[in-house]
C-alpha cells in the first residue's frame, strides 16, 4: 500500500470516524490526521479510537470546512505532506442551509464543497499531498428513482452552477432534500473532482459515494419531525426490510474500496447501480453520461472558484 499518512476531514464522528477506524487495522498505515472543527469531540474521537483499535497513530487537525480561512490555517499546521486525503465532511447545511454563508454560497453548498475546494488548492500549492484524494459524494448526485430526481439543469454552463451554489436556481418541482439542491451540489462536486483530475494529474482524485448509510449524522438538521420521521422509523426499520440502506461499516468500505486501487480510473465517481443506494458499485457516468463531459467538468471548478473572496 503506496498510502500510509491519511487525512479525513469530518472525521470526529459517523462516516469519518469508521473510516479511520477501518483503515486502522491496516499495519502499513502509520498516521491518521482527524480534521474536526470541534476539538473536544476531536479529543474523544481519538481517544475512542485508541482504545477500540490499540493503536495510537491519530493526530488531531483542527478544521472548519466551511470557512476558508480555517482551512488554511489547518494546512500551514499540518506538520508533513500526506499520502492521500479523504473529503468527508459535508451535509445538510445545519438549520439554515440555504441561508448565504460569508462567501457567497448557501450554507449547504459551502458545507459539502467551498471548505474541500480551498483544502486541495492549499495541499496542492504547499506539496502536502502525494498521491489522491477521494471525494465524498452521494448517488443524489445522478438522481435516486423514487427519491431524489436527477439535477435538472439546462445548460451546466459557469453562470447556471454559481446560481445553484448561490441559491438563486429554482426548480418548482423540488421536494424534501432537493429543496436543500444536496443532489444539484453533490453533483457540481463530482464535476469538480474530476476536473482536478485533468488540473493536477500527477494526483488521483476519485468520488465515492457511501450509498445511504445509517448511524450517521445525515438527518440531524432536519426539521423535528421529518428527523423523527427518518431516526427513528426509516432508517432503523423501514428502509433495511426493503433493501434501500446498510451499516456504517459498509459505507466506509466504499471509501477503502477505492483508495490506492489501481483499477479506479482517475477523475471517475463510484456509486451504487442504477436505480439503487447500497449494493455493488459502478462508475457513474456510464448511468449520467455528463460525469464524463469535460466542458461541464472545468465549468464547475470555475464557478466554485468564483466564490473565493
Amino acid at each position: 500500500m503506496k498510502n500510509r499518512t491519511i487525512l479525513i476531514t469530518g472525521a470526529n464522528i459517523g462516516l469519518g470516524k469508521e473510516v479511520a477506524r477501518q483503515l486502522s487495522s491496516n499495519g502499513n498505515i502509520e498516521k491518521i490526521f482527524l480534521a474536526c472543527r470541534n476539538l473536544d469531540k476531536a479529543n474523544q474521537a481519538k481517544k475512542d479510537l485508541e482504545y477500540t483499535t490499540g493503536r495510537k497513530i491519530f493526530d488531531i487537525i483542527l478544521m472548519d470546512i466551511s470557512d476558508p480561512s480555517s482551512v488554511k490555517t489547518a494546512v500551514n499546521a499540518l506538520p508533513y505532506a500526506v499520502d492521500a486525503v479523504i473529503l468527508n465532511a459535508g451535509g445538510q447545511g445545519g438549520k439554515d442551509p440555504l441561508a448565504l454563508s460569508q462567501s457567497g454560497m448557501t450554507n449547504i453548498a459551502a458545507t459539502n464543497l467551498l471548505g474541500h475546494m480551498v483544502l486541495v488548492d492549499e495541499l496542492v500549492k504547499m506539496n502536502k499531498v502525494k498521491n489522491e484524494f477521494i471525494y465524498v459524494s452521494s448517488e443524489g448526485a445522478r438522481g435516486i428513482k423514487g427519491v431524489m430526481k436527477k439535477p435538472n439543469l439546462k445548460t451546466n454552463s459557469v453562470a447556471e452552477f454559481i446560481s445553484v451554489l448561490n441559491g438563486s436556481f429554482s426548480d418548482p418541482k423540488f421536494d424534501g432534500n432537493e429543496a436543500y439542491g444536496y443532489g444539484y451540489i453533490k453533483y457540481i462536486g463530482a464535476l469538480w473532482t474530476a476536473a482536478n483530475s485533468r488540473k493536477y494529474p500527477h494526483i488521483k482524485f476519485i468520488s465515492v459515494s457511501p450509498g445511504n448509510t445509517r448511524g450517521t449524522a445525515g438527518y440531524d438538521n432536519l426539521p423535528t419531525l421529518t428527523r423523527f420521521f427518518f431516526k427513528y422509523l426509516l432508517a432503523p426499520i423501514v428502509m433495511p426490510l426493503i433493501g434501500m440502506i446498510h451499516s456504517i461499516r459498509k459505507g466506509a468500505a466504499r471509501y477503502i474500496a477505492v483508495l490506492d486501487n489501481p483499477q479506479i480510473e482517475n477523475g471517475s465517481f463510484y456509486a451504487s447501480k442504477e436505480g439503487k443506494v447500497i449494493g455493488d458499485m459502478v462508475e457513474q457516468g456510464a448511468i449520467f453520461p455528463e460525469f464524463r463531459n469535460t466542458v461541464f467538468q472545468d465549468n464547475a471548478d470555475i464557478a466554485m472558484h468564483s466564490f473565493l473572496k
